[in-house]
C-alpha cells in the first residue's frame, strides 16, 4: 500500500483540526482545541488504488512558527486552509498580515475581533508568516491545494451580520480560484467539516495530486494508475 504524507497548514481557528477529525471519524468535534501537532492516519481507496494517507495537523499560531516546519520534510502534498468567513485568513495565504499592534492602530480593533465567527469557533491571533511563501521556502516544488473551510457559514445570517459590522464579506468561489492561481496551487476546493460537504473530495484530490501530478497553470490530463 502506497503511503502519502499530507500536511495541513493555515491560520489558527480556520478549522484544520475539525477538518481532519471529521474526515477520519465521521464526527464533528464539539469544541475547538488549539493544535500543536496531532497526526491522523486513514486507509482509503482512490481510483481503485489503496492508499495509506498520513494526515499531519499543524498549529497556525505565531508561537509555533519555528516548530511547525519540523513537520514539513518528506511531505507529498500540502493543504493550505483558510476560512471562507475570515478574510484575514484568506489574505494570509500569500501576504504578510499586520501584527496586532498595527491592526489595532489602523482599525481600532484587536486581532481577535477579525478571525472567526459562528458557534463553536474560537479566535486566534493573526500569524506573521504568509502560508504559501513559508511552504515554498521549506518545501519547494511540493504540490499544494488551497482549501476554503467553513462552507456552511458562508450564507449563515449570524455570520454575515458579524462580517457586515466590520465591513467585510465572505470569500467567494471566484476569489478562491484566483488566489489558487496566484500561488500556483494545483486545485482550489471548498468544504464544511460540520456538514461534510466537499470534505471527502478534498482528500481524494490531495491523493490525486501526488499520484497524478499536474502543472498548476495548465489543464489537467487523465492519469492512468497502474
Amino acid at each position: 500500500m502506497q503511503a502519502i504524507k499530507c500536511v495541513v497548514v493555515g491560520d489558527g481557528a480556520v478549522g484544520k483540526t475539525c477538518l481532519l477529525i471529521s474526515y477520519t471519524t465521521n464526527a464533528f468535534p464539539g469544541e475547538y482545541i488549539p493544535t500543536v501537532f496531532d497526526n491522523y492516519s486513514a486507509n482509503v481507496m482512490v481510483d481503485g488504488k489503496p492508499i495509506n494517507l498520513g494526515l499531519w495537523d499543524t498549529a497556525g499560531q505565531e508561537d509555533y512558527d519555528r516548530l511547525r516546519p519540523l513537520s514539513y520534510p518528506q511531505t507529498d502534498v500540502f493543504l493550505i486552509c483558510f476560512s471562507l468567513v475570515s478574510p484575514p485568513s484568506f489574505e494570509n495565504v500569500k501576504t504578510k498580515s499586520m501584527d496586532c499592534k498595527q491592526l489595532q492602530a489602523s482599525t481600532g480593533r484587536g486581532a481577535l475581533d477579525w478571525i472567526a465567527f459562528g458557534p463553536g469557533h474560537s479566535h486566534a491571533p493573526l500569524p506573521k508568516n504568509p502560508w504559501n511563501p513559508e511552504i515554498s521556502h521549506h518545501a519547494p516544488n511540493i504540490p499544494t491545494i488551497l482549501v476554503g473551510t467553513k462552507l456552511d457559514l458562508r450564507e449563515e445570517k449570524e455570520t454575515l451580520d458579524k462580517l457586515r459590522e466590520k465591513r467585510m464579506m465572505p470569500i467567494t468561489y471566484p476569489q478562491g480560484l484566483q488566489m489558487a492561481k496566484e500561488i500556483s496551487a494545483v486545485r482550489y476546493l471548498e468544504c464544511s467539516a460540520l456538514t461534510q460537504k466537499g470534505l471527502k473530495n478534498v482528500f481524494d484530490e490531495a491523493i490525486r495530486a501526488v499520484l497524478c501530478p499536474v502543472q498548476p497553470t495548465r489543464k489537467s490530463k487523465k492519469c492512468l494508475i497502474l
